[in-house]
């Protein structure tokens, strides 16, 4: 694995006003199964200090294949497309890699 590959995913969502509950609910089962595919590293799920009606999603990947893997995985279908994405009122997602040395 080489670590300059790998991809972090900054996903920034705002549930609709009475959707935050349903939406961290399906956030943590989308966190438990995405743990389980060989190419994610991790996935971390915080609401922001800034903006409480946000959850940010910080996930990280072994490289884009794992990604796209992830993205077509099951869960991610049914769970995030099928169920949060209606939920939302607003997403950003950046894709983010290593800064190489100056």
């Amino acid at each position: 694995m080489n670590a300059a590959d790998e991809i972090t995913v900054l996903a920034r969502w705002q549930p609709a006003p009475s959707a935050m509950a349903e939406v961290l609910a399906l956030a943590h089962e989308v966190r438990e199964r995405s743990l389980a595919e060989p190419g994610c590293l991790g996935y971390e799920i915080y609401r922001t200090a800034a903006t409480p009606e946000a959850v940010l999603l910080v996930e990280r990947y072994r490289d884009a294949a794992a990604l796209d893997k992830h993205k077509q995985s099951p869960h991610y279908q049914l769970l995030v497309t099928g169920q949060v994405l209606p939920l939302l009122a607003y997403r950003k997602v950046d894709l983010l890699r290593p800064g190489a040395p100056a």
